[in-house]
């Protein structure tokens, strides 16, 4: 043959080459292949290939080191067509076979490998047979294309238009699956003659295995064709018995029964009158299906739906007003004005029955029992309690359904939990719905608008159920920590409930009543073996906890419980009165510190009343200057608008300098800072504005703000006050830290009614409309002296008297 005349013209003798292992392939001549290198020693090989314009060796390992003995002694020389640097410093090659080559010689071994190689020559013994074998091999080919995708028929058009013997065997092996052994066997095999003859076993091989594979497909499309035929045949004997008269088979009699059987429970349902058609209808089309058909299947399923719902199912709602508020104050403590609410809703009940149920919505920070109050309001009203939290929900189908369209379709999740109470007028929690979300796939709260709107809810719609079920019946309870991350949709079709943080009283009251006799019992204690002084739970609310509900208090309480019980099961344990002395020997060093006012008047030093989801805390606004040029400096973590109120309090009080005589050239050449404590924390909201003009007023006129005054309210760049939110929890606060005065804008008077009256009578609060008003109360005259400690006493001593509120 001319290529191998050529071959053995240019390469009858031995010479060195690079040598380049390779893993689970076999490169064969004339066959174009791509390579991709991360092992810098064989990168630096292709380089040296590339500088000295020659060939690389390509051999096959026979395992994974790297080593001489572990590669074949027969492979590939080629030609490096083509090369590209990866982004992750590898490279990848674009190679070609130029002919068989045989090691003789190890000449290096690092840092890559440098063999003698001898060219190996093909050898034909018969070119009739060849030619004879090319023939037969393009038959088994061209039937192995037809019958399997073994074999792409792109590449059989291909390979069938080569002429050249050696060049076709070669790149038939290259794109057979076999072995990398077999592979290897065809590329060491020299005589032409006997590589065709390998190639013809594996073609015949490969040919046996789809003709096989063909077999089984076929009896497989026999058994079900043979199935379908039976199914046929027995419709046709089905309808021949009945014009006979005849009864059908067994298997036929039970599938009637099945249709008859849910044909009763349709009936029995109560189905209103337009559902149950709906349900008969496709009982109708189900009786007509084969049971082996997936539509049967999907129908029955549909079916069971409609018939396990409770469409006029509903219980009994206890009317007596006397045991529904015993059973609320036996679960709760205080929370009146969401029993009251209650007592109202049993009240109309008892005097209207068909009254639409109420949308109510409780918010408040975590653990002020949110969601236990919803079990209670079920436990009075002696109706089935049902809670589905919608907290991270971003599917509108898990709201309302999946069509039946789709595999594996359900109803939703309200359908789903009306369900599982079993009753047409449960109570029902959706628990979080301020953290409800939405992507691509819909907006869940936007379908929750017609559950939750009595006007619309007797007529709701799930996708999957395509029928109206009355939810008018059902007594909706919402919760959520806040309610700004609600849209205004849908807060406005609910009767929102807030549960504000307890203060520390009631948080004694529910430890002692309910979060203590539970651990006790649930730790298998008994009421004489651990006793807890009132002052003690004082102790652990302000020294363990940090929070506006009571769920970290009942842990800790629980770790005491557990403690002292270890100490029964052990063997040593003794009756324990936890006292304030002996609570860190349980539960550590105290983990929380209460910001307390100061002991003494300060300039530039004023106390500011913060909202919190937690609830309320007091907070220092501290100022000070240096020798500078007008900038003002704010620092704290805070947020844009708190940055904006220290803008307009500093503005305010430039505008107002000469009136309050300050130096109107002290703004020239001096800065200001303003800090707030705690920079860990970030901090925003307006009602900043009149604690920070405080703070500013005190460090520019040198005179000290009273220690014992907490101050809120947004300002205004002409000094006026404005109301602003979270009085109760601001006032608790300012009390809990040992402060009785407080500074609030005017129109917050009304706000004064949801403190509790006990705490009202012990303080003082000033009311205000304008900056100026507060300067002159909340700021000591120069020739005043500091009070400390006399001051804080004093105000103790007068905590029996009757709130006093100053008007101006």
């Amino acid at each position: 043959m001319t290529t191998n005349k050529k071959s053995n013209r240019s390469k009858n003798n031995s010479h060195d080459l690079l040598i380049l292992p390779v893993k689970n392939i076999v490169i064969f001549p004339n066959v174009i292949f791509p390579l991709t290198l991360d092992n810098p020693e064989m990168i630096e090989l292709v380089n040296e290939a590339l500088i000295k314009r020659d060939n690389i060796g390509i051999f096959t390992e026979i395992d994974r080191r790297d080593k001489i003995s572990q590669i074949f002694k027969v492979g590939t020389s080629a030609a490096i067509l083509k090369m590209f640097h990866m982004p992750d410093n590898s490279i990848r090659l674009l190679v070609q076979g130029v002919n068989r080559v045989r090691i003789r010689e190890m000449i290096q071994k690092a840092p890559y490998i440098i063999a003698q190689i001898q060219p190996l020559s093909t050898r034909i013994k018969d070119p009739i047979y060849c030619e004879a074998q090319v023939r037969y091999l393009k038959s088994i080919l061209k039937k192995i294309s037809a019958n399997s995708q073994a074999i792409p028929a792109d590449f059989y058009q291909t390979i069938s238009s080569q002429r050249n013997v050696e060049k076709f065997a070669d790149s038939l092996a290259a794109n057979l699956e076999i072995s990398v052994r077999e592979q290897q066997q065809l590329l060491e095999e020299e005589l032409l003659d006997k590589r065709l003859d390998i190639l013809s076993e594996i073609l015949n091989r490969e040919w046996k295995i789809v003709e096989i594979s063909g077999e089984i497909q076929q009896r497989v499309n026999s058994q079900v064709n043979k199935t379908q035929r039976e199914f046929i045949l027995r419709e046709q004997l089905k309808a021949i018995k009945q014009e006979l008269g005849e009864e059908g088979d067994e298997e036929e009699e039970d599938w009637e029964a099945e249709i008859e059987d849910l044909r009763k429970q349709i009936k029995n349902s109560k189905m209103p009158p337009e559902v149950e058609e709906v349900a008969l209808k496709e009982l109708e089309r189900m009786d007509e299906m084969s049971p082996i058909a997936a539509e049967y299947t999907i129908t029955r399923t549909y079916i069971d739906w409609l018939i396990s719902l409770p469409w006029s199912n509903e219980t009994k709602d206890n009317m007596d007003l006397e045991n529904a508020k015993k059973i609320l104050d036996e679960d709760h403590y205080g929370l009146n004005d969401v029993k009251d609410r209650i007592l109202e809703f049993l009240a109309i009940r008892k005097l209207k029955k068909h009254s639409k149920g109420p949308i109510l919505c409780f918010a408040g920070p975590p653990g002020v029992g949110k969601t236990s109050l919803g079990r209670s309001i079920a436990r009075a009203m002696g109706r089935k309690f049902v809670r589905f939290s919608v907290g991270g929900i971003r599917d509108e189908a898990e709201i309302r359904g999946h069509r039946r369209t789709y595999i594996g379709a359900l109803p939703g999740r309200i359908i789903q939990m009306i369900k599982e109470a079993g009753t047409a007028n449960p109570v029902f929690m959706l628990d979080e719905i301020d953290k409800i979300g939405s992507d691509f796939r819909g907006d869940p709260a936007s379908a929750l608008l017609e559950a939750l709107d009595p006007q619309q809810n007797r007529d709701f719609v799930d996708h999957y159920l395509d029928v109206k079920f009355d939810l008018s019946r059902v007594m909706f309870i919402t919760t959520c920590n806040v309610l700004y991350n609600m849209p205004a949709a849908l807060l406005d079709r609910m009767e929102v409930i807030e549960l504000p943080g307890y203060i520390t009283e009631e948080k004694i009251q529910i430890a002692k009543q309910y979060l203590i006799p539970r651990q006790v019992d649930e730790n298998g204690l008994k009421k004489s073996q651990v006793k807890f002084r009132l002052d003690s739970i004082s102790h652990i609310i302000s020294h363990y906890t940090d929070e506006a509900g009571v769920r970290n208090l009942e842990r800790e309480l629980a770790r005491i419980c557990r403690k002292v019980a270890r100490g029964f099961a052990e063997g040593r344990g003794q009756p324990q009165r936890i006292s304030p002395e002996n609570v860190p020997s349980y539960l550590g060093p105290p983990k929380t510190f209460q910001e307390r006012a100061g002991i003494q008047d300060e300039i530039g030093i004023s106390t500011g009343l913060a909202w919190t989801q937690a609830g309320g805390e007091i907070l220092f606004i501290e100022s000070t200057f240096m020798k500078g040029g007008k900038n003002l400096t704010l620092t704290g973590q805070l947020g844009e608008v708190m940055r904006e109120s220290a803008q307009a309090a500093l503005s305010y009080i430039r505008a107002q300098a000469e009136k309050f005589g300050i130096d109107p050239e002290f703004f020239q050449k001096n800065d200001v800072h303003i800090h707030v404590p705690s920079g860990s924390v970030p901090k925003d909201g307006p009602s900043a504005g009149v604690s920070i003009a405080t703070s500013l007023f005190s460090l520019l006129s040198n005179r000290p703000v009273r220690f014992d005054v907490a101050m809120t309210g947004e300002i205004s760049l002409r000094g006026r006050i404005l109301p602003v939110g979270g009085i109760k929890e601001k006032v608790l606060a300012a009390r809990r830290a040992g402060i009785n005065t407080v500074v609030l804008p005017r129109r917050n008077e009304k706000d004064l009614l949801e403190v509790p009256e006990k705490i009202r009578n012990k303080m003082t609060f000033q009311l205000v409309d304008k900056l100026s008003e507060v300067f002159e109360y909340a700021i000591r005259k120069n020739n005043r002296k500091i009070q400390g400690k006399a001051t804080r006493k004093i105000s103790r001593k007068k905590e029996t008297r009757r709130p006093r509120v100053i008007t101006g």
